[in-house]
C-alpha cells in the first residue's frame, strides 16, 4: 500500500541523501516543494529536478526564492529556460547570466520566446564593449541577431566570420544594409560574399546602398527586373552616380543601340 500523501512529504523533508535521486521525480507538488526543504539537497540535484519540463509555476518559484540556489549559474540558466517559469523570474534569471551562457540560451528552440529576445537584447548591448576574441567567437557561432549586430559594427576580423555564420538569415543581412552608419567594409564585404550577394532582396539593398562598390553595382544591374530598376531610380535618397548607372541600364535594355552609341 503506498504511503499516504502527509507521510510521502514528511519523507521528501527529510529524506536521506541517498534517496534523493528518485524522489525528484516525485509526481507531486507538495513533496517537490518539501524536497527544496531537505537539507540533504544540493545543487545537483536541483540542476536534475530542472530538468524536468512538467515542474509546475510553484516548484519553479521555490528554487526561484532560494539564495544559494539562484546564487548559481547553473540554476539561474535552467530557470530562465525552462517554460514553465513565471515570467518576471525567467526575465530576472536571464539578465543574470554571463555572456556565453546567454548565447546558448537564445540558441536553443526550447526558450521561451520573449526570454530569447531579452537574451539576445542583452548580447548586442555587450558587444560594443568585448574584447576582439570575445567579438570573433560571437561573429562565428552567435544567433542571427548577434551576427548580424557584429556584421553592422564592421570590425574587420569579424565580418567574414558572421558572414558564414550558419545562423544569419537574409532578413538580418538586410537590417544590417538598411543602418544609416553602416561601414563601408560591411557593405563592400556582403557585396563580394558569394552567397549573400546571390540573394535578389540583398542585390537590391546594395543597389540601393551608396557604399556598395561601383563594380558590384554593375554586375547587379543586369539581374534587376526592369520594375524594381525603374522603382530604385525614382528614390530621392538614391547617390547621383548611382542613379545615372540605373538609367544608362534601364535605356540598355529599352534601347539596346542608343545605349551602346551612348
Amino acid at each position: 500500500m503506498p504511503p499516504e500523501p502527509d507521510e510521502r512529504t514528511k519523507h521528501a523533508r527529510h529524506a536521506s541523501a541517498g534517496e534523493l535521486n528518485s524522489l525528484i521525480h516525485e509526481a507531486s507538488e507538495e513533496s517537490l516543494l518539501a524536497l527544496l526543504e531537505n537539507p540533504n539537497l544540493d545543487e545537483g540535484h536541483v540542476s536534475q529536478l530542472l530538468e524536468r519540463l512538467d515542474l509546475p509555476a510553484d516548484v519553479l518559484s521555490a528554487v526561484a526564492q532560494t539564495g544559494k540556489w539562484t546564487a548559481s549559474e547553473g540554476i539561474r540558466f535552467r530557470l530562465a529556460r525552462h517554460p514553465h517559469t513565471p515570467r518576471r523570474i525567467a526575465l530576472s534569471s536571464v539578465r543574470q547570466l554571463f555572456l556565453f551562457d546567454l548565447v546558448r540560451l537564445s540558441l536553443l528552440p526550447s526558450t521561451p520566446a520573449e526570454v530569447r529576445r531579452v537574451a539576445e537584447e542583452l548580447i548586442v548591448t555587450r558587444i560594443p564593449h568585448l574584447p576582439v576574441g570575445q567579438k570573433l567567437t560571437l561573429a562565428r557561432r552567435g544567433p542571427a541577431r548577434v551576427a548580424g549586430a557584429i556584421l553592422a559594427e564592421g570590425h574587420a576580423q569579424a565580418i567574414k566570420l558572421a558572414l558564414a555564420n550558419t545562423f544569419l538569415t537574409e532578413s538580418q543581412v538586410l537590417k544590417v544594409l538598411a543602418k544609416p552608419g553602416v561601414p563601408e567594409r560591411s557593405v563592400a564585404a556582403i557585396a563580394q560574399h558569394p552567397k549573400w550577394s546571390g540573394q535578389y532582396n540583398v542585390r537590391m539593398a546594395l543597389v540601393r546602398n551608396p557604399r556598395t562598390p561601383v563594380p558590384s553595382v554593375l554586375a547587379f544591374l543586369p539581374n534587376l527586373t526592369m520594375r524594381d530598376l525603374d522603382e530604385i531610380a525614382t528614390l530621392e535618397a538614391l547617390a547621383p552616380h548611382l542613379k545615372k548607372y540605373i538609367q544608362k541600364e534601364l535605356m540598355r535594355r529599352k534601347d539596346p543601340k542608343t545605349a551602346r552609341e551612348d
